[in-house]
C-alpha cells in the first residue's frame, strides 16, 4: 500500500493544472530530455486537457478530451484508433508505452516548479486545494489545513495572552475550522464559525469601547468639533455584532487621530477672535449626503465662463465661453470693436501644441483664415476652455446619440473606516495632481465608476451615499448601472438618467486571488456594458500586499485578466484586455516604491515625483511588460497615497508596529488607474490626482477623468434595402512571428461585431524557426477569408475593430490575440502591424496587407465632435 501511495504520487507530479502554454514549454525545455511530459488544463475547452511532450527540442501538444461517458481520449487524427481510458493516471500509464501514436512514448514526467520565488504573502499562504476534476490524486500525506493552523497556534508564545481566549482559538482551529473550509469549498464568502469565535473573544470590550468613546465625544463637544456619534443598534447574529465593533473601533480611532489638532485649531481661532467666553450651542450639523431628499431639477444652466489671453495682433482680451447660448464672447475692451461673438457652428478647429500646453490655434469660419493664437495663464486655463468650447459644441451637434461622453474613476482603500459625510472634493477632483480648473469642476460626469477595497458599508448604503454626494452639487439624480462586491472590494457604476437607455448588455463578476484564489480579501470585481454602440469595462481589484511581493501581484493580474468573466460571451476566447473598446482597470495595487524611505520622503518634500517613478514597482514591471502590457496610465504629479497618519495628511506613518517586530511600509503609490483602448478610437485622460481632505483612511481616494468618443447604435437589417453592393475585407497577406517552442500548423479566427459569425483561414502555408523559441508563419491570399460586415457604411466600418487570434490545428489553443482598426484600412490596401499577446503577455507579433472596399455610394462621412480638436507636436507663432 506504501509503494502504491508513492507511485501514485509520483504520476501526479506530471499534473500542472491551470499553468499556461508558455510556462508548460518553459518547463520542458529546462527538462531537455525527449519524452519528457506534463498534463495542463486545456485553455480552449474547459474540463479538458492538454499533453505536453518534448521531442526533437519541440514541444508537441496533444488535446485530451471527455466523451459524454467521462472516458477521457488524446484526440487522434481520422482513421487513427482512439483509446478511452477512466482517468488521467490510467491515460498517462497507456501511452507509456510505444507504438501508441504520439511521436515518442511518455518517459519523464515534469513536476511543477518548486521555485515560487515570493508566490505569496505572509498572510496569504496557500493551503493545498483539493483537485477534484481527477481520480488520480491518492491519499496526501501532508496534514489537513487545520491541523497546520493548531501546530502553528501551539508553537507561538502565548504568555502575554489571555487563557481564556487561546482557549478558545484552540476549540475554534480543531473543531470548526474544518466546518469553514467545507463551506468555503462549497461557494461560501464568509467565515461563520471563525466570527462567532471572534464575538466570544470580543466579549466586554464593546462596553470598554462606548464608555471611552463617549468620554472623548463629551470633550469633543466642549470645543465644537464633530465626533463620530454612533447608533445605537441592536445586533443580531456575529455578522453584525463584528460589524458593530469595527465601526466603533474605527470611529474610536478617528476621533483620537483628529481631536488635539481639532481643538488646538478651535483654540486657535478663539484666541484670534479674542473671544473665550461661552457661546451659544452651534446649530445641529447638517445632514449626511445620504438623507438628502432627491431633488429633480430641469437641465440647469451654465454659468458665462471668461478667461483673460493674450492674442498676437491683438493684445490682451478677455474670451467668454457661453455654453447654454453657444457663442464665444472676444472683449477686447481697448479700440472702437467693442465685442465680437462667434456662434459655435463657425468654430472649425482647434489645435492644442505638446511643447506649449497653455496655448492654441483657434480656426474660425473656415481653414484657408488665419488661425487666432491665443495664449492663456496656465496650462489648466487653456484645458477648461478647451473642455468647455467641446461641451458646448457636443451640447449644440443636436444628435439622436452623443458622440462624446465623459468619464469619472476613482479608487480609495477606505480602511474600513466609514466614509466622512460628503465626498465631494474626490468627485469633483479637488486636491494634488493634474486636477481641472475651478470653471469645469463641477461640471457633472456622463459616467462615474468608484472602486472601493476594505469598505465597511454595505452595497445599498455605499450607493446611496455616493448618488447624494453627486445630487448635492450637480442637481442629477444619477442612475446607478450596476454594483459588484467580493467581500469589502466593491465597483459602482453611475450614468446621468438621459443616458439611461442606452445602456445595454450589463454583466457582472468578480474573482478570488487571496489565500491561493480561495478567498476574498484579495480580487477584482468588474462591470461591463454596451454605451449605445461602444463596449465598456471597468476593473477595481486589491493585490497581494508587501514590498517583495512584485511577483505574486503580476500573478494577480494575470489571473484576473483570464478568470474576470465579462463582456460579450462569444469574446470568451480573449481576456478582458480585448473584449471591450474601452477597458479602466482601478484599485489598490499594492506595488510599492524599492527605495529607502528617508530617501523617498526627501523626494516627496520636494515634489520630485519623476524621480520617485523610477523606483515604482508598478512602472518597472510595465517597462519589463510583465504587468499591464499596453495599458496606460496618465502621468503621476501628486504624492503617493499610502501609508498616511489617519487624521491628517501632514505626514505618512511608515513604521507598523506589530507583536513579531517592526514593519516598515514605505509610502508608495499603491491606488492607480490605468486603461486600455482600442486602437485608433478617442480617448484623453483629462485629471489624475489625489483628493488632500480626506482623513478616515490611511490611503488618500484617486480619481481620473476621460474625455472618451463613443459610437452610434446601429442597426444591420438598415442595410438591405439601401444598395445591392456590399463592402468586403480582402486580406492579401499576413505574417506572424509567434513566441513557441512546437511546430504544430496554425490557423486564424476573425472576430468583429461587425461580422455576422467567427471566420477562420485554412492552415498557414509557410513556416520556419529562424530564431530558437519561435515560429514564423505566413499566410497569402489563397488561405485567408473574405469578410463581409454586417453594414456597408463608410462611417460604420470606420469605428470597427477585428480581434484576430492565431490557433494551433493540434490543440486549438491560441498563441497569440490582437486587435486591428479598420480606420486607417480603408480604401487602396494597407499595412497594418502589432504586437500580439496571450494571458497579458507579449507572445509576438503580427503584420499584414488589408483592404477594405466600401461602395462608392456609401463612403459618406461626417465630422465627429471630437475631431476638431486636434494636437500639434510643435507651436510656433503664425504670422
Amino acid at each position: 500500500m506504501y509503494i502504491g501511495l508513492l507511485t501514485a504520487m509520483a504520476l501526479a507530479s506530471w499534473y500542472h493544472r491551470d499553468i499556461s502554454r508558455v510556462c508548460a514549454e518553459d518547463l520542458l525545455a529546462r527538462a531537455g530530455r525527449d519524452g519528457s511530459y506534463l498534463v495542463r488544463d486545456s485553455e480552449s475547452v474547459p474540463g479538458a486537457y492538454a499533453l505536453c511532450l518534448l521531442f526533437q527540442r519541440h514541444v508537441h501538444t496533444y488535446r485530451i478530451l471527455p466523451d459524454a461517458d467521462g472516458l477521457l481520449a488524446v484526440q487522434s487524427t481520422q482513421g487513427v484508433q482512439v483509446n478511452c481510458f477512466r482517468t488521467l493516471e490510467d491515460l498517462v500509464l497507456g501511452y507509456q508505452q510505444p507504438h501508441k501514436g504520439l511521436v515518442t512514448p511518455l518517459l519523464y514526467a515534469v513536476a511543477p516548479d518548486t521555485d515560487t520565488g515570493d508566490e505569496s504573502s505572509d498572510d496569504e499562504k496557500p493551503t493545498p486545494a483539493p483537485i477534484n476534476a481527477v481520480s488520480f490524486m491518492g491519499p496526501t500525506t501532508k496534514p489537513a489545513p487545520h491541523a497546520i493552523f493548531l501546530e502553528k497556534l501551539q508553537d507561538l508564545n502565548t504568555s502575554n495572552a489571555a487563557g481564556d481566549v487561546i482557549s478558545l482559538l484552540n476549540d475554534y482551529l480543531f473543531s470548526e475550522l474544518p466546518l469553514d473550509i467545507e463551506n468555503m469549498h462549497k461557494g461560501a464568502t464568509t467565515l461563520r464559525h471563525l466570527k462567532r469565535t471572534l464575538v466570544a473573544a470580543c466579549q466586554g470590550l464593546n462596553s470598554e469601547i462606548d464608555l471611552t468613546l463617549a468620554s472623548l465625544e463629551t470633550l469633543a463637544k466642549v470645543f465644537d468639533h464633530p465626533s463620530c456619534t454612533l447608533t445605537s443598534t441592536k445586533a443580531q447574529g456575529p455578522d453584525m455584532e463584528i460589524d458593530n465593533l469595527l465601526c466603533k473601533i474605527s470611529a474610536l480611532v478617528s476621533l483620537l487621530s483628529s481631536l488635539e489638532k481639532k481643538v488646538l485649531k478651535a483654540l486657535q481661532d478663539a484666541v484670534t477672535n479674542h473671544n473665550l467666553a461661552a457661546q451659544p450651542s452651534p446649530p445641529p450639523p447638517d445632514p449626511t449626503p445620504a438623507a438628502v431628499t432627491p431633488i429633480r431639477h430641469k437641465a440647469r444652466q451654465l454659468p458665462v465662463h471668461s478667461f483673460q489671453v493674450k492674442m498676437v495682433r491683438y493684445g490682451r482680451q478677455t474670451v467668454s465661453v457661453d455654453v447654454d447660448s453657444g457663442v464665444l464672447l472676444f472683449d477686447r475692451k481697448a479700440g472702437s470693436f467693442g465685442i465680437e461673438r462667434v456662434s459655435h457652428d463657425r468654430i472649425v478647429q482647434i489645435v492644442k501644441f505638446q511643447n506649449s500646453p497653455a496655448k492654441i490655434h483657434l480656426v474660425v469660419d473656415g481653414y484657408r483664415n488665419t488661425p487666432r493664437e491665443m495664449m492663456f495663464e496656465s496650462a489648466r486655463k487653456c484645458e477648461s476652455f478647451c473642455h468647455l468650447l467641446l461641451l458646448m459644441k457636443s451640447t449644440h451637434a443636436q444628435l439622436d446619440q452623443p458622440d462624446l461622453v465623459s468619464v469619472f474613476v476613482g479608487t480609495w482603500n477606505m480602511g474600513g473606516s466609514p466614509p466622512p459625510r460628503s465626498l465631494q472634493s474626490w468627485a469633483t477632483c479637488r486636491g494634488l495632481g493634474c486636477t481641472p480648473d475651478e470653471s469645469t469642476a463641477l461640471l457633472p460626469h456622463d459616467i462615474y465608476a468608484l472602486g472601493t477595497q476594505e469598505n465597511p458599508q454595505g452595497e445599498r448604503e455605499w450607493t446611496e451615499h455616493v448618488k447624494a454626494t453627486l445630487r448635492s452639487y450637480t442637481q442629477v439624480d444619477f442612475k446607478l448601472v450596476a454594483v459588484q462586491s467580493l467581500w469589502n472590494i466593491r465597483l459602482a457604476v453611475f450614468v446621468k438618467p438621459e443616458h439611461e437607455s442606452g445602456i445595454s448588455h450589463v454583466n457582472t463578476a468578480s474573482v478570488k486571488t487571496g489565500l491561493g484564489n480561495t478567498l476574498g480579501n484579495k480580487g477584482a470585481v468588474g462591470v461591463s456594458f454596451l454605451f449605445n454602440g461602444t463596449s465598456f469595462g471597468f476593473v477595481n481589484c486589491h493585490l497581494t500586499s508587501g514590498s517583495d511581493k512584485v511577483l505574486r501581484r503580476n500573478q494577480n493580474f494575470v489571473d484576473i485578466l483570464r478568470l474576470l468573466s465579462l463582456g460579450d460571451k462569444q469574446l470568451s476566447g480573449f481576456d478582458i484586455s480585448l473584449r471591450f473598446t474601452h477597458l479602466f482597470w482601478c484599485g489598490d495595487l499594492n506595488y510599492r516604491l524599492d527605495l529607502d524611505v528617508q530617501d523617498i520622503l526627501k523626494h516627496v518634500s520636494k515634489r520630485e515625483f519623476e524621480e520617485l517613478m523610477c523606483a515604482d514597482q508598478l512602472t518597472r514591471e510595465r517597462h519589463k511588460r510583465k504587468a499591464f502590457f499596453n495599458f496606460k496610465e496618465e502621468k503621476i504629479a501628486f504624492p503617493p497615497t499610502y501609508r498616511y497618519e489617519r487624521g491628517s495628511r501632514d505626514c505618512y506613518l511608515w513604521q507598523k508596529y506589530k507583536t513579531s517586530g517592526v514593519r516598515v511600509n514605505v509610502p508608495s503609490w499603491c491606488d492607480r488607474i490605468l486603461w486600455k483602448s482600442y486602437p485608433e478610437t478617442h480617448i484623453i485622460c483629462s485629471a489624475y490626482g489625489c483628493t488632500d481632505d480626506i482623513f478616515t483612511s490611511d490611503h488618500s481616494p484617486v480619481f481620473a477623468t476621460f474625455q472618451v468618443g463613443v459610437t452610434s447604435q446601429c442597426n444591420s437589417g438598415a442595410d438591405l434595402s439601401l444598395s445591392l453592393e456590399r463592402a468586403w475585407i480582402e486580406l492579401e497577406a499576413i505574417d506572424v512571428i509567434v513566441k513557441t517552442a512546437s511546430k504544430a500548423k496554425f490557423f486564424i479566427e476573425f472576430h468583429s461585431s461587425c461580422l455576422e459569425e467567427t471566420q477562420r483561414s485554412t492552415e498557414n502555408n509557410s513556416q520556419s524557426c529562424d530564431v530558437p523559441g519561435f515560429l514564423k508563419l505566413g499566410w497569402t491570399s489563397k488561405q485567408l477569408p473574405k469578410l463581409f460586415p454586417v453594414l456597408s457604411d463608410m462611417e460604420y466600418l470606420q469605428d470597427q475593430h477585428l480581434l484576430l487570434s492565431v490557433k494551433s490545428c493540434d490543440g486549438f489553443e491560441s498563441y497569440g490575440e490582437c486587435c486591428v482598426s479598420l480606420r486607417s484600412l480603408t480604401g487602396a490596401s494597407q499595412k497594418f502591424e502589432t504586437f500580439l499577446s496571450h494571458r497579458g503577455e507579449e507572445m509576438g507579433s503580427i503584420r499584414g496587407r488589408v483592404r477594405v472596399h466600401v461602395p462608392k455610394d456609401r463612403r459618406a462621412t461626417r465630422h465627429k465632435t471630437y475631431e476638431w480638436r486636434s494636437v500639434s507636436p510643435i507651436g510656433g507663432t503664425l504670422r
